[in-house]
This record gives structure tokens, sequence and C-alpha cells, in this order.
């Protein structure tokens, strides 16, 4: 059976808990992921990472994410306004963006995804699970293959 080569990634996670940006870095570490992992703690800094304003102007240190691991409760915007400012940009239309939350709410779901994102998750309890689940994610999104960014004139 032949194995899939696996990609290096760049995610953008968009999480303000210092809990689980914490558990984030500990599972990165414990899974020896390749990947470059940016982390911003609100909304506002997400899409001034996204749109390189600000201290995020050097594209080559920041580049542009291959996923974006986005909370819904983000101080200065919330998910579903960072994910509406994302999908209405050209550039970033097919950037898969996985909301990470522990809202259970149907109306918080149900707007995700008619806002555009590419799944809704609801963050795991325990570090065990969360870190897993990110193992997952990590695994599968190394896989796909990506949209192919149109040139710009």
């Amino acid at each position: 059976m032949m194995m899939h080569e696996t990609r290096n990634l760049t995610i953008l996670m968009a999480e303000d808990n210092p809990h689980d940006v914490l558990a984030t870095k500990r599972a990165w570490e414990q899974f020896g992921f390749g990947n470059h992992l940016h982390i911003v703690s609100d909304g506002e800094e997400c899409l001034e990472y996204l749109f390189h304003q600000g201290k995020y102007l050097e594209s080559h240190i920041f580049p542009d994410p291959d996923l974006i691991l986005l909370d819904l409760k983000l101080p200065k915007l919330d998910g579903h306004q960072v994910l509406k400012t994302i999908r209405a940009n050209d550039q970033f239309r097919f950037l898969p963006v996985i909301i990470l939350t522990n809202s259970t709410l149907e109306t918080d779901r149900n707007k995700g995804y008619e806002y555009g994102c590419t799944a809704f998750l609801k963050k795991p309890v325990g570090y065990a699970n969360f870190a897993n689940l990110l193992k997952s994610l990590r695994t599968f999104w190394s896989c796909v293959e990506p949209y192919a960014k149109p040139l710009t004139a």
C-alpha cells in the first residue's frame, strides 16, 4: 500500500483562550509537526495577519496560511465576522477555514456554514482528545491538494 506524502502547512489559529493555545502548542511539539503554526488572539489580528497589515507586513515571515482554525468567541471581531470578511475577498474564497469552538449552539453552527466555513468542530474535552483532533486535522489537510491561487496581474 502506497502512503500519500504529506506536505508542510502554514496554519493560522485564531484563539484567545490561553489554555487552548497552550494545548495546541503542546500538541504541535508532542507530534513533531513540521508545520508553521501562527496563533493570533483576536479577530482583528487574524485579519491583519491574513491581509499582511500592521506587524504582519512581511509575507516571508508571515506567509499566507493553507488552513485557518477559527474560534467563534474572539475579542474585537468574533469568528463569524472574521469568516464573512475572509469570504468577501476573492483571494481567500477557497481557503479552508475550520471553526473550532466550544459553542454547542445550532445557530452558531448554521451561521458558520452560511458564511462559508469548511467545517464546524466542537472542541473536545481533555488534552488527549484535543491533541488527537489536531493531529487528525493536520494529517488530513496535509494530504489535501490545495486550490491553486490565480496569478494576480
